[in-house]
């Protein structure tokens, strides 16, 4: 009589065992449910409309699994913002690469990745609406490490490949990602964003015709 391994299950007609998730699989699943489904909530609700009860409905867990991974809701948003600050960073990062042979091209490619990210209304909800009230610029600042690294990381290559004059780079960035988060939000609030999108662009564009070496 063949005994399962540990982990495993087997049914009465001998086939091959099935697998059982772990502990650490079953946890990792709630999570991934209950971040999909708050995610839903915020970017269609608003942070301040959306409820933990909703939240555990739309994932199909009980409010004790949601505390058992997450302390209430301001830590949910944060999770949730800091996965789309992920996926911006995926995004940034492939419009950069796609032009990476110059270095200060693709640094413009990254910017321009940025804001257009801004035209999603579901990024707009939760990144620009919902998370300074709800997170505060510190925590937004924190959680959005990634995409200002990047910047810093293209504008030093850059100087580096010789397409930007020396200098050092962690003033540029500070004014570069900065005044793009700024924009992001203008764009945002306009009366017709795609136009302002423009009108944002057509202004980088310039800047970085003059930052360019030899310019």
């Amino acid at each position: 009589m063949a005994v399962a391994a540990a982990g495993t299950a087997t049914d009465s007609g001998g086939r091959r065992p099935r697998v059982r998730p772990t502990q650490r699989e079953r946890s990792d699943a709630t999570v991934e449910d209950l971040l999909a489904a708050a995610r839903t909530l915020f970017a269609n609700s608003g942070y301040a409309a959306t409820s933990l009860d909703a939240v555990c409905e739309g994932a199909g867990v009980t409010k004790g699994a949601l505390y058992h991974h997450f302390a209430g809701k301001k830590q949910l948003f944060s999770a949730v913002y800091a996965r789309e600050q992920e996926r911006l960073a995926a995004r940034i990062t492939a419009a950069y690469v796609a032009v990476a042979d110059d270095p200060w091209e693709a640094v413009l490619e990254g910017c321009r990745a940025y804001l257009e990210a801004s035209l999603d209304p579901e990024v707009q909800r939760i990144t620009l609406f919902d998370a300074p009230g709800a997170l505060g610029w510190e925590a937004m600042r924190d959680l959005g490490v990634n995409c200002r690294e990047l910047t810093r990381k293209g504008i030093a290559r850059a100087i580096r490949k010789g397409a930007i004059l020396e200098r050092p780079a962690a003033p540029l960035t500070s004014m570069l990602y900065g005044g793009l988060s700024e924009s992001a939000m203008a764009i945002v609030r306009a009366d017709d964003p795609q136009a302002a999108l423009g009108e944002a662009l057509a202004d980088l564009r310039t800047l970085f015709d003059a930052l360019a070496a030899g310019s």
